[in-house]
Protein backbone atom coordinates (compact mmCIF):
# COMPACT_ATOMS: atom_id res chain seq x y z
CA UNK A 1 0.00 0.00 0.00
CA UNK A 2 1.55 3.49 -0.85
CA UNK A 3 1.83 6.11 2.04
CA UNK A 4 -1.75 7.65 3.00
CA UNK A 5 -1.78 11.38 3.62
CA UNK A 6 -2.96 12.83 6.52
CA UNK A 7 -6.35 13.02 5.29
CA UNK A 8 -7.10 9.44 3.97
CA UNK A 9 -5.50 8.17 7.29
CA UNK A 10 -8.08 10.28 8.81
CA UNK A 11 -11.22 8.75 6.31
CA UNK A 12 -9.68 5.16 6.81
CA UNK A 13 -9.51 5.33 10.78
CA UNK A 14 -12.91 7.33 11.04
CA UNK A 15 -11.18 10.24 13.15
CA UNK A 16 -10.65 13.82 12.05
CA UNK A 17 -7.48 15.43 10.70
CA UNK A 18 -7.34 17.68 13.96
CA UNK A 19 -7.33 13.85 15.87
CA UNK A 20 -4.56 12.82 14.52
CA UNK A 21 -2.64 16.04 14.69
CA UNK A 22 -3.50 16.12 18.13
CA UNK A 23 -2.14 12.69 18.60
CA UNK A 24 1.01 13.40 17.18
CA UNK A 25 2.01 16.58 19.41
CA UNK A 26 0.97 14.25 22.28
CA UNK A 27 3.40 11.52 21.16
CA UNK A 28 0.69 8.70 20.60
CA UNK A 29 1.26 9.20 17.18
CA UNK A 30 4.70 9.17 15.48
CA UNK A 31 5.44 11.91 13.39
CA UNK A 32 5.21 10.90 9.81
CA UNK A 33 8.08 11.72 7.58
CA UNK A 34 6.88 14.17 4.80
CA UNK A 35 7.25 13.59 1.22
CA UNK A 36 8.81 15.74 -1.63
CA UNK A 37 5.51 17.67 -1.82
CA UNK A 38 5.78 18.33 2.33
CA UNK A 39 2.60 16.26 2.51
CA UNK A 40 2.58 13.80 5.59
CA UNK A 41 3.22 10.30 4.59
CA UNK A 42 1.95 7.54 6.97
CA UNK A 43 2.55 3.92 6.72
CA UNK A 44 -0.49 1.63 6.60
CA UNK A 45 -0.13 0.30 10.00
CA UNK A 46 -0.96 3.84 11.16
CA UNK A 47 -4.45 2.89 10.76
CA UNK A 48 -4.20 0.13 13.07
CA UNK A 49 -2.38 2.45 15.88
CA UNK A 50 -4.96 5.03 15.68
CA UNK A 51 -7.90 2.73 16.02
CA UNK A 52 -6.06 1.39 19.22
CA UNK A 53 -5.90 4.31 20.35
CA UNK A 54 -9.48 5.27 19.55
CA UNK A 55 -10.79 2.21 21.25
CA UNK A 56 -8.71 2.51 24.15
CA UNK A 57 -10.32 5.65 24.68
CA UNK A 58 -13.40 4.20 24.51
CA UNK A 59 -12.59 1.63 27.25
CA UNK A 60 -11.76 4.81 29.78
CA UNK A 61 -7.92 4.65 29.04
CA UNK A 62 -6.52 8.95 29.47
CA UNK A 63 -3.46 9.32 26.85
CA UNK A 64 -0.63 8.73 29.55
CA UNK A 65 -2.13 5.33 29.88
CA UNK A 66 -2.75 4.57 26.03
CA UNK A 67 0.96 5.78 25.86
CA UNK A 68 2.06 3.64 28.16
CA UNK A 69 0.53 0.35 26.46
CA UNK A 70 1.71 1.26 23.19
CA UNK A 71 5.69 1.69 24.58
CA UNK A 72 5.00 -1.48 26.27
CA UNK A 73 4.05 -3.17 22.23
CA UNK A 74 7.35 -1.84 21.51
CA UNK A 75 9.22 -4.04 24.67
CA UNK A 76 10.83 -6.99 23.45
CA UNK A 77 10.68 -8.61 27.32
CA UNK A 78 6.60 -6.99 27.87
CA UNK A 79 4.18 -10.04 28.41
CA UNK A 80 0.66 -10.12 28.57
CA UNK A 81 1.13 -9.65 32.71
CA UNK A 82 2.61 -6.19 32.01
CA UNK A 83 -0.79 -5.30 30.57
CA UNK A 84 -2.79 -6.75 33.15
CA UNK A 85 -1.17 -4.57 35.40
CA UNK A 86 -2.31 -1.10 33.69
CA UNK A 87 -5.82 -2.40 32.58
CA UNK A 88 -6.16 -3.48 36.70
CA UNK A 89 -5.00 -0.10 37.44
CA UNK A 90 -7.58 0.92 35.55
CA UNK A 91 -10.45 -1.05 36.63
CA UNK A 92 -9.70 0.38 40.28
CA UNK A 93 -9.81 3.95 39.45
CA UNK A 94 -13.34 3.24 38.04
CA UNK A 95 -14.34 1.76 40.52
CA UNK A 96 -13.21 4.60 43.21
CA UNK A 97 -14.86 7.06 40.74
CA UNK A 98 -17.71 4.89 40.87
CA UNK A 99 -17.99 4.88 44.52
CA UNK A 100 -17.57 8.90 44.58
CA UNK A 101 -20.76 9.20 42.19
CA UNK A 102 -22.70 6.93 44.36
CA UNK A 103 -22.08 8.86 47.31
CA UNK A 104 -22.72 12.21 45.72
CA UNK A 105 -25.92 11.04 44.28
CA UNK A 106 -26.95 9.58 48.11
CA UNK A 107 -26.14 13.38 49.32
CA UNK A 108 -27.58 14.81 46.78
CA UNK A 109 -30.75 12.95 46.82
CA UNK A 110 -30.49 13.53 50.74
CA UNK A 111 -30.96 17.20 50.03
CA UNK A 112 -33.76 16.57 47.48
CA UNK A 113 -35.73 14.55 50.26
CA UNK A 114 -34.69 17.53 52.81
CA UNK A 115 -36.61 20.36 50.45
CA UNK A 116 -39.84 20.31 49.13
CA UNK A 117 -39.19 22.84 47.23
CA UNK A 118 -41.83 25.78 48.27
CA UNK A 119 -39.80 27.92 50.52
CA UNK A 120 -37.82 31.29 49.51
CA UNK A 121 -34.79 30.78 47.94
CA UNK A 122 -32.58 32.52 50.75
CA UNK A 123 -33.95 29.71 52.74
CA UNK A 124 -33.66 26.53 50.37
CA UNK A 125 -31.40 23.79 52.20
CA UNK A 126 -29.50 22.62 48.92
CA UNK A 127 -28.29 26.55 48.02
CA UNK A 128 -27.32 26.37 51.67
CA UNK A 129 -25.39 23.37 51.59
CA UNK A 130 -23.60 24.58 48.09
CA UNK A 131 -22.76 27.44 50.05
CA UNK A 132 -21.23 25.47 53.25
CA UNK A 133 -24.25 26.41 55.53
CA UNK A 134 -23.39 25.25 59.34
CA UNK A 135 -23.27 21.63 59.82
CA UNK A 136 -25.03 22.15 63.02
CA UNK A 137 -28.15 22.92 61.33
CA UNK A 138 -30.31 20.05 62.34
CA UNK A 139 -31.59 17.93 59.09
CA UNK A 140 -35.70 18.87 60.73
CA UNK A 141 -34.83 22.71 60.87
CA UNK A 142 -33.12 22.68 57.13
CA UNK A 143 -36.69 20.31 56.21
CA UNK A 144 -38.73 23.22 57.87
CA UNK A 145 -36.86 25.95 56.20
CA UNK A 146 -38.12 24.77 52.83
CA UNK A 147 -41.56 23.49 53.56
Amino acid sequence: MPPLRIGQLARLAKVSVQTLRFYERKGLLPKPPRGASGYREYAADAIGMVKFIKRAQELGFSLREIKELLALRKVPRATCGDVVVVAQRKIEEMEQKISDLRAMQTALSQLLADCKGQAPITQCPIIEALAGASESDSPSQKTQNCS
